[in-house]
């Protein structure tokens, strides 16, 4: 024991060196030391224990045993009854925020709640890394960075939470792809589940490793295993973040389970639309089961979180529960993590979270309404997966000065919209079958708010919605009258933002669907008006034949009689990759197009729904004719995954307008990617 006794100090820059310590009181511990540094422990039954070393700290309570690098902030063992949950995969190991303390830099570390002042019922500990200028690593950035992990008596898994805090004297920032990923234990997890759909027996790492590369690195034609001949792709398990609250993978040996848990997506990008990766098998070497829970991230069209020279700017990543639990099979594992979603939801905001940016329940507002839906061409019409939010308004993002590697990279300035933004809060609710939405727990700030549905072209808007701290803010009767160009004379899909209702739309994340389109469609599209199937007749994407063969979209209707003014045909476009865009055909003749559009990646993402934009084309109506007319969809030659997915498409008539009148009356509208298409909503 003497030697146990021997103040053994082991010095990690940036942190106190220390003995290890124990903090709790009524701790009952037997200590093993190698080389003085490793340490195991019992404490007493529901109490909160934390002991502390110079390079890591661990919190324990009866079920789960956490273990966190002072240096790095890495979660580096996560064992639960015994089982550790965690590997190494290749890469990044463990657990990881992807934006952390810099090797070399400045980091403090902290236990911001002591078990031993509270009784047992909770710990946290906190490594800060602090910004060096001229960092060029891949993950530098100009902010300071912290990191914390929170457990509490009766929690089965462990919360962590990142916190960004760029002062008024650091150079600008731009903040690349951000997230809390995890490299599983492989000899334990074998199944992962994401949603209803997608729910399996993963391949084992080695069928990954032993696979033949494909169109894309993250591709694989799997040669052994139980799928053997299929392909692997780790985009197959991409989903909206707002509908996923619990994901994660289960071991159908062991009977446990590990589950990401967000109880918001108020930290997140992107509204209630954003797609992103959420697991897969590790894409490079080692095929580990991995899981991510992204909060930036550049996929389906991404998000911008930019801070200019002298902003100062903070915002606080969770927390988010990394859930554990054990005794069922797989399906009984994941109804229990969406159980504890629901808790994790009622609980937002966490009352124990100190010290940071983060109001709690008291400081924040409620906001309410009902939308009314008032579309003179559709009275019949109802609300249908109503969806409410408050975002920050549209904003441009900062100027970016050249220089400073990461840091700050010279770059043109971009309008932001909720769907791109990832530096401010968003909050989204959905709404019930009146039109009727409860937005709790909303921060103090000025919003704008927004509302789309399915069925209804574009979106509406109310600006400047002033929430204070406790406040309920009843906006009343919202009146949504959609936009129109002019009478309906056709439609082919539904508005709801994704290309679902089209052929393969319900098995969309099937790897390599878009080879297809060749032999299924040999003398491509040909859609009849009242005629044609949407779910057989229209191709989930309009992809080319290949990069000597573009593809011609055809749309047959009949006009009563030859009409005059101006149409416009309405496109929604739910994923895109053509920078030139799509050009519109009218009986033969060129009618003009889309222009360019910026590349979401969604085809070969196997996504079914990426940033979203309208578009919308007008056109003479003297080029239409009584009888029989087609429009034509034009995608020029191009690779496999070129192309564009349409959400919707309507054409309108405006027999008393012009095509400058009407360029005139919508100004931006029609051509910007980044518009508010529909008249604002009207408080009543």
């Amino acid at each position: 024991m003497n030697s146990m006794r021997a103040k053994r100090r082991v010095v990690i820059l940036g942190c106190a060196p220390s003995r290890m310590r124990w903090h709790g009181t009524r701790v009952f511990w037997s200590i093993l030391f190698t080389l003085g540094l490793s340490a195991c422990s019992s404490v007493a039954a529901g109490k909160v224990g934390l002991a502390e070393t110079s390079t890591s700290y661990t919190l324990s309570n009866d079920v789960v045993t956490a273990r966190v690098d002072k240096r790095s902030g890495d979660l580096v063992s996560l064992r639960y009854r015994g089982l550790e949950l965690l590997g190494r995969g290749s890469g990044h190991p463990f657990g990881y925020w992807s934006h952390g303390p810099l090797r070399g830099a400045p980091v403090k570390c902290a236990v911001t709640i002591d078990p031993g002042k509270n009784g047992g019922e909770r710990a946290e500990v906190s490594v800060k890394g602090f910004y060096v200028p001229g960092a060029t690593n891949a993950a530098a950035v100009a902010c300071d960075v912290e990191i914390r992990y929170a457990l509490g008596r009766d929690d089965s898994g462990v919360y962590t939470y990142s916190i960004f805090t760029h002062p008024f004297n650091y150079p600008a920032a731009s903040i690349g792809e951000a997230r809390f990923g995890a490299k599983l234990n492989a000899d334990v997890f074998d199944y992962m589940t994401i949603d209803e759909k997608r729910r399996k027996v993963m391949p084992r790492p080695e069928d990954w490793t032993q696979g033949t590369r494909l169109n894309m690195s993250e591709v694989r034609r799997l040669n052994t295993g139980v799928y053997k001949g299929h392909a692997e792709h780790k985009y197959a398990y991409s989903a909206i973040q707002f509908e996923t609250p619990a994901y994660g993978w289960s071991s159908t040996r062991h009977r446990v389970g590990l589950w990401f848990v967000n109880p918001t997506i108020e930290y997140l990008s992107g509204g209630a639309t954003k797609v992103e990766l959420t697991g897969h098998l590790d894409s490079n070497e080692g095929g580990a089961p991995t899981l991510l829970n992204y909060w930036r991230g550049s996929h389906y069209g991404g998000a911008v979180c930019e801070i200019g020279e002298r902003e100062e700017w903070t915002k606080v990543i969770g927390p988010f529960l990394i859930y554990c639990n054990s005794g069922g099979d797989h399906e009984a594992l994941w109804k229990d993590a969406l159980a504890q979603a629901a808790v994790e939801s009622r609980r937002w905001p966490y009352d124990w979270v100190q010290g940071v940016d983060y109001p709690h329940r008291a400081e924040r507002a409620t906001v309410k309404g009902e939308v009314v839906l008032n579309d003179p061409q559709a009275p019949r019409a109802r609300i249908s997966n109503l969806l409410v939010g408050l975002t920050a308004p549209d904003y441009m993002t900062p100027e970016m000065p050249s220089g400073g590697g990461r840091n700050a990279r010279s770059r043109p300035r971009r309008l932001v919209d909720w769907q791109t933004d990832a530096k401010y809060y968003q909050f989204w609710v959905r709404g019930d079958e009146r039109g009727r939405f409860t937005i709790p727990n909303v921060r103090p700030g000025t919003y704008m708010l927004h509302a789309i549905a399915d069925g209804v072209l574009g979106e509406a808007v109310v600006a400047n919605v002033t929430v204070s701290a406790g406040q309920t803010l009843n906006l009343g009767r919202l009146q949504w009258t959609p936009l129109r160009f002019g009478r309906q004379v056709w439609e082919i899909g539904i508005p709801d933002r994704s290309a679902a209702e089209f052929r393969h739309g319900d098995h969309y994340w099937q790897w390599g669907l878009y080879f297809r389109y060749p032999e299924e469609f040999p003398n491509d599209v040909t859609f009849v008006i009242g005629q044609s199937d949407p779910r057989i007749d229209w191709n989930y994407a309009q992809v080319p034949r290949g990069t000597n063969a573009g593809s011609v979209w055809s749309v047959v209707f009949e006009l009563p009689e030859a009409p005059r003014g101006c149409a416009t045909l309405r496109m929604g476009i739910a994923g895109i990759t053509l920078r030139e865009g799509v050009n519109i055909t009218v009986n033969g003749r060129p009618a003009g197009g889309t222009g360019p559009m910026a590349d979401t990646a969604t085809i070969r993402r196997d996504g079914i729904r990426g940033y979203w934009s309208e578009r919308n084309v007008a056109f003479d109506a003297s080029l239409l004719r009584r009888g029989t007319n087609i429009i034509g969809l034009i995608v020029p030659p191009g690779g496999p995954t070129t192309g564009v997915m349409y959400d919707y498409l309507r054409l309108e008539l405006d027999e008393s307008g012009t095509v400058s009148d009407l360029a005139g009356n919508v100004g931006q509208a029609l051509y910007e990617t980044v518009t508010h298409e529909t008249q604002p909503l009207e408080s009543h």
